[in-house]
Formats: C-alpha cells, sequence, structure tokens
C-alpha cells in the first residue's frame, strides 16, 4: 500500500491509493510543488512524523480496519477537516430510482462503519460517493472493455435487455467536489455528497458512445446470464440492474455543477486507449466466447 503527501497553498490533504498508476499524477505535483512520502496508511503518524495538516482526505480505505488508523492520527494531529472518498455502491436497492443522499444504506457494507466513525470522529467531515468514473489512470476497465470488443470487430455483450440505467462521471468532476469542499468547509461539513454527473445512461448506449468514440461499428448482443450459468459481474463491467444516482447535495450546499460529456470524454479516453497500445494487444475472450457459443452466435476471427 502507498500513500501520497500532497501539499498545495491553500491545503495541506493526504492521499491514499493501492495502486500505482498515480506515478504520472505524482510528476504534476511535484512540479506543481507538493510533496509525495510513502509508507503504509497503517503507519502514518510516524512515516510523516511531526507535519500538520489542514485537510486529509482518504481514498484507500475501504473499512474501519483500513481507515481507522489514518482517522485517528488526523484527529491527533489537529486536522480541522476530514474527508472520505466511499461508494455510492453502500446503497440498498431501491424501487425509486435514482439514489439520493439519505437514501437507506447496507449495514454491513465496509464503507459505512468508517463513514459513521469519521461522523463520531471529527466536527468538520465529508463523505464523497462515487459511482463510475471516467478519466486518465482509472484502474478500472470500465470504457476499455468496450473498446477491446469494438476495434477488434467482436460482439458486445450485454446482460439484459441492455435498457438498464447507470452514471458515469469524468474524475474531473470529483476533484472539482473536492476542492468546493476545501475552499467552502462550513457548507460541506456533515455532508453526504454522490459524485455522479447529472444524466444517466443506458447499457445500451455506453456501448454505442464507445463506438462513436472509436468511429466504428457495433454489434451489441444482448443474454440472459441465468439462462446459460453465466456470473454477469464476470463477464460484464456494469451491473447488470438500475444502478445511478443524482448528484442534490453537491448542487444544493456546494454549488457545483458537473462538467461531464461522455461523447467528448469517450473519444479522449479512445486517444489514450490507441497511444498506449492497447488497440494492438493480445486479449482473451473465454468467457464472451463461451457466451456466443451457448448463444449459437458466430465470431469471425
Amino acid at each position: 500500500m502507498i500513500f501520497n503527501l500532497i501539499l498545495t497553498l491553500f491545503l495541506k490533504e493526504l492521499l491514499f491509493s493501492s495502486s500505482t498508476m498515480f506515478f504520472e499524477n505524482i510528476q504534476e505535483i511535484a512540479s506543481a510543488g507538493g510533496s509525495t512520502v510513502w509508507g503504509s496508511p497503517a503507519d502514518v503518524g510516524s512515516v510523516v512524523g511531526g507535519e500538520t495538516f489542514d485537510v486529509v482526505l482518504d481514498n484507500n480505505g475501504k473499512d474501519l480496519d483500513a481507515v481507522r488508523p489514518v482517522i485517528d492520527w488526523a484527529k491527533s494531529a489537529g486536522a480541522k477537516q476530514f474527508l472520505f472518498i466511499s461508494s455510492a455502491g453502500i446503497y440498498k436497492p431501491t424501487d425509486e430510482p435514482p439514489h439520493v443522499e439519505g437514501d437507506a444504506v447496507k449495514a454491513d457494507a465496509g464503507h459505512v462503519g468508517v463513514e459513521k466513525y469519521i461522523e463520531e470522529t471529527f466536527d468538520s467531515w465529508a463523505v464523497f460517493r462515487p459511482q463510475y468514473m471516467l478519466g486518465s489512470g482509472n484502474n478500472k476497465d470500465c470504457e476499455e472493455w468496450f473498446f477491446d470488443r469494438i476495434v477488434r470487430d467482436r460482439p458486445v455483450l450485454i446482460p439484459g435487455s441492455g435498457l438498464q440505467l447507470t452514471n458515469i462521471s469524468h474524475v474531473r468532476d470529483l476533484s472539482s467536489m473536492l476542492t468546493l469542499a476545501v475552499e467552502n468547509p462550513d457548507a460541506a461539513s456533515h455532508g453526504i455528497f454522490n459524485i455522479v454527473s447529472d444524466r444517466a445512461v443506458t447499457l445500451n448506449g455506453i456501448a454505442k458512445l464507445c463506438a462513436q468514440a472509436a468511429g466504428r461499428p457495433v454489434n451489441i448482443v444482448h443474454y440472459d446470464p441465468k439462462a446459460i450459468g453465466i456470473d454477469a459481474k464476470k463477464a460484464f463491467p456494469f451491473r447488470n440492474m438500475h444502478f445511478y444516482a443524482e448528484p442534490r447535495a453537491a448542487k444544493s450546499k456546494l454549488g457545483w455543477s458537473s462538467t461531464t460529456n461522455l461523447p467528448e470524454d469517450l473519444k479522449e479516453r479512445f486517444e489514450e486507449y490507441v497511444k498506449i497500445g492497447r488497440d494492438k494487444k493480445t486479449i482473451q475472450f473465454e468467457l464472451d466466447d463461451k457466451i456466443l457459443e451457448a448463444l449459437k452466435v458466430p465470431v469471425s476471427v
């Protein structure tokens, strides 16, 4: 595990991540006058020594065991504000989508325990619940999953009707919301904020927009996971259900607005996809082939 210490002119904040994909961003941080320290979040106090911080942001922990050492250290070090990147995945399924701040959450979800402990520990805190994120350095294959198939003229397999609604937000929306929370701590205090764009998109729509960004046609094939004995969680990068939220709290409390523009943002992502040569890499599609075989859909090689 790693953590990054970032200093800016208006803020001192602590970022944690288990992903090594931050290296390029770390160079940007250094060029902007920030500094980086490496170590385990559990040892944060000994690693940063006597440094003090105005704001601490944890972007790594998914349960209380992972985040408690950071929360306790931040409190003892006199941090004025604690920000936590939680997850919109903690909401209970609802018959009235979209999810909004204040909706019921799963009591056994790891992020929920962290949120409660932060509330008990800090006077000034805010929790951010992202859904699916888009942008450079993302360590989850979401739009890339579609590009992998589209550029190789393979069918894009979508479980169900493809009309399920979800939400994808560009990472700049996340960063702009966090910035507003730091700049307006009183407005953000004790706030739960969904970090999502203000428009939903269908699963079919994602496939079509990815194809549009790549300048290629797309062949969408729908299937019933249960009928062919496939775990959709392993075969598809999004939930096989309506899963989307709205950023109501950020708009009303922080004056935030979304800048996510999927058609344009996906064009940028496809350019990066080609730039790193992923369109030329050998990729195995065993699970896709199993589904296509069950559907009796031929695949051109």
